[in-house]
């Protein structure tokens, strides 16, 4: 059943809701705003309702003075302060400052995106997200940058683009005191620490840290590559991994090192590479406290800790801690020689820390 308004077509996340909203429409709703004349079923809602147009915002944090046009709003930034997280899923047990968020994230489990683009029906779980898609197929980009003229579907990108400009990246993370410019990134990053990955893959139970790193997955069980290179006719399950791939063609390395200047395919390469220079070493082994460059290196650090051993020969069964050592062994069976280059030694199975 729809739960969308069959007069303003606003789409509504429950029968109830929409229910409460139809009463707007009502010519008995007897409370009106003067300024755009929309209808409310009770002089509270049309009071909070004008406060849009007024500007008032007479609820004030105690702790950081900033301020709200509803007391329902404050109580919930004031969790920010508190830490208190009163709303908890009960399939993963993580909790939450308020109900609504509570409701979003319990769709990434039932997998419920009520919210349908009416041109492509693309679902989403938020109003906002669907909002935001809207404009794809519209074209329109209201929101301008005044130093570059790049344009934006929404005023958050640009908010985030001009932090480009201006070098400032305002949220740093508690653990390794790096700094971050999107919330979504700050997020992304605390999962290394934690180890969280709350995107699982529904075929193989495998996690991950980020939505578009298990969609790209996916497609290991579709076997499906929709994107092919126009000259070696090699295909790809992504566009990045093909953009990535033209570059050994054209030999192109866009991303360079401002202390050396060497250059890389690769903005994941440069960002590892970059820390040979700052000497960060942002993973930390939980048992040991050793510290990694990169995050691949610290998982296989830590099965010298476990003793786990995932990769195993098809010929004679013995286990290996990482991919590469499989690799050396299986040599022994096929008799292939590996690949030298000169003046360098076992550079393929060296860790850096």
């Amino acid at each position: 059943m729809s739960n969308k308004c069959k007069v303003c077509k606003e789409q509504f996340t429950s029968y109830h809701y929409l229910q409460k909203h139809m009463l707007s429409h009502s010519v008995d709703a007897g409370y009106r705003c003067d300024v755009c004349e929309k209808r409310f079923v009770s002089s509270g809602s049309l009071e909070r309702h004008e406060r849009i147009h007024s500007g008032e915002t007479p609820f004030q944090c105690n702790v950081c003075e900033k301020r709200f046009t509803q007391s329902g709003a404050l109580q919930m930034h004031e969790r920010i302060h508190s830490g208190e997280k009163p709303f908890q899923c009960n399939q993963c047990e993580k909790r939450f400052t308020g109900s609504g968020s509570l409701k979003m994230h319990k769709r990434f489990h039932s997998g419920e995106k009520p919210f349908q683009c009416k041109v492509c029906s693309k679902g989403f779980t938020q109003s906002q997200h669907l909002n935001k898609h809207v404009l794809v197929h519209t074209g329109q980009k209201p929101y301008q940058c005044g130093l570059c003229e790049k344009r934006f579907t929404n005023s958050g990108n640009l908010k985030i683009h001009k932090l480009l400009h201006s070098g400032e990246k305002p949220l740093q993370c508690n653990q390794c005191e790096k700094h971050f410019t999107q919330i979504s990134s700050l997020k992304s990053h605390e999962r290394i620490h934690s180890g969280e990955k709350p995107f699982q893959c529904k075929v193989c139970s495998k996690g991950f840290t980020r939505s578009h790193h298990l969609k790209g997955h996916m497609v290991v069980h579709t076997g499906q590559k929709p994107y092919q290179c126009n000259q070696c006719e090699k295909s790809f399950s992504h566009s990045g991994a093909l953009v990535m791939h033209k570059r050994i063609h054209s030999g192109e390395k866009p991303f360079q090192c401002n202390v050396c200047e060497k250059r890389f395919t690769v903005s994941g390469n440069l960002k590892m590479h970059e820390r040979t220079h700052s000497g960060e070493k942002p993973f930390k082994c939980n048992v040991c406290e050793k510290r990694f460059i990169v995050s691949s290196n610290l998982i296989l650090h830590e099965r010298t800790h476990s003793g786990e051993k995932p990769f195993h020969c098809n010929v004679c069964e013995k286990r290996f801690a990482g991919s590469g050592n499989l690799k050396t062994h299986e040599r022994t069976h096929s008799g292939k020689k590996p690949f030298i280059v000169k003046g360098v030694r076992n550079a393929s199975h060296k860790i850096v820390n």
